[in-house]
């Protein structure tokens, strides 16, 4: 099987993992191949590809000095897939109300994956939501509740629009690694096995077994502690790691992170998005806040209005009562790594939250060598 394992999704990286099982002559090795592909470059790949299948996960804000608006890449992806044969497998995240609006507008073969599980609502709306109006009529969508950003279950009060219905309940089904977003992760690559005609039993002996990829909720032994290294580059994403963590924090399993943010083109050159992640509850949790990267005083800003009461050690001493969150500045990642490492007990994990290329450095620093 043929894969983009370290995540390149644009055209250079799906084909620089094409050519590697192909030989001289162009021809491919495997049987199947399986890409993660970039929201803007789909339509791109569409032009000279006809894929048995393609999962939509969802639609997020991110970089949006690149990629405008939820909306706008919707509309593409109707443009790019409606050409496709009608028994091209389309499986669709029903949470969302983008993309359920746009599997219900495909003549393809739609099939729809999402949660059924009201106990994992959360309070209240975040604040990094990016579609919660009807994308038929404009009208402010009713949630009977979210399960994270603007998934959830909905229905529009004026024109009937509603969550389609998903194939299976979720409750009835294992998950793949930590928080909710894992969850989502775990149906849709279930719903689409599924389709493509492997077992249940079999699925879910994979999903019982399954690693995580090299930064994707990795955990790694380094110098006797546990490391987690949870990517994060967007609102939604961040504030679901944040959810996370949270839980852990609570289990007593976690007290140090590590938050690296880089502003380099494949992260995204703005990074006013961190105002809109919700880091409040991640800062009154307590705990240590080691942070470095490119713009690590852009992310200390942004935990200091977190809280009034956030520490700042001074040179030389550390006025910490430990039920505060305390957070230290270092320019140097390798330091901060280590820094990091030392305040984090043989009992707990530490947890990094980087951007992309963060999460590619922390990585070669962590195991001594290189992905990319």
């Amino acid at each position: 099987m043929t894969h983009n394992a370290t995540g390149a999704n644009l055209i250079n990286g799906l084909i620089t993992a094409l050519l590697a099982d192909a030989n001289l002559f162009g021809r491919l090795s495997t049987d199947f191949a399986i890409l993660e592909v970039d929201e803007n470059v789909l339509p791109l790949v569409l032009k000279d590809c006809q894929p048995r299948a393609i999962l939509a996960l969802n639609l997020f804000r991110d970089q949006l000095d690149r990629y405008g608006e939820v909306d706008s890449i919707s509309q593409r992806w109707q443009k790019a897939i409606a050409p496709l044969p009608e028994d091209t497998i389309i499986a669709v995240n029903a949470d969302d109300p983008t993309l359920s609006h746009l599997g219900q507008k495909l003549a393809q073969q739609v099939c729809y994956f999402g949660l059924s599980e009201p106990d994992l609502y959360l309070e209240e709306i975040p604040h990094a939501v990016d579609s919660i109006y009807c994308p038929q009529c404009g009208t402010s969508l009713d949630y009977q509740g979210v399960y994270l950003s603007h998934l959830g279950d909905f229905q529009c009060p004026s024109c009937g629009f509603h969550k389609s219905q998903p194939a299976f309940h979720s409750s009835e089904w294992p998950q793949i690694l930590i928080g909710v977003y894992n969850k989502y992760n775990t149906l849709a690559a279930g719903l689409v096995a599924q389709q493509l005609g492997i077992n249940t039993e079999k699925i879910f002996n994979n999903i019982r077994s399954f690693k995580a990829a090299f930064g994707r909720a990795e955990e790694l032994d380094v110098e006797g502690k546990h490391v987690r290294i949870l990517l994060s580059k967007n609102p939604v994403g961040l504030n679901e790691t944040i959810r996370a963590v949270n839980d852990l924090k609570l289990q007593g399993q976690c007290s140090t992170t590590l938050l690296v943010l880089n502003d380099r083109i494949a992260d995204g050159t703005d990074v006013s998005w961190i105002w809109d992640v919700d880091t409040e509850p991640l800062v009154a949790s307590g705990g240590t806040f080691v942070v470095s990267g490119d713009r690590l005083y852009d992310m200390a800003l942004r935990l200091q209005y977190s809280q009034e009461n956030l520490v700042q050690p001074s040179q030389g001493e550390e006025p910490w009562d430990g039920l505060t969150a305390r957070l230290i500045l270092e320019e140097n990642l390798e330091k901060a790594v280590q820094i990091a490492l030392e305040l984090t007990p043989p009992e707990e994990t530490l947890h990094i939250i980087p951007t992309y290329t963060a999460m590619l450095e922390v990585r070669g620093i962590l195991t001594g060598r290189k992905i990319l």
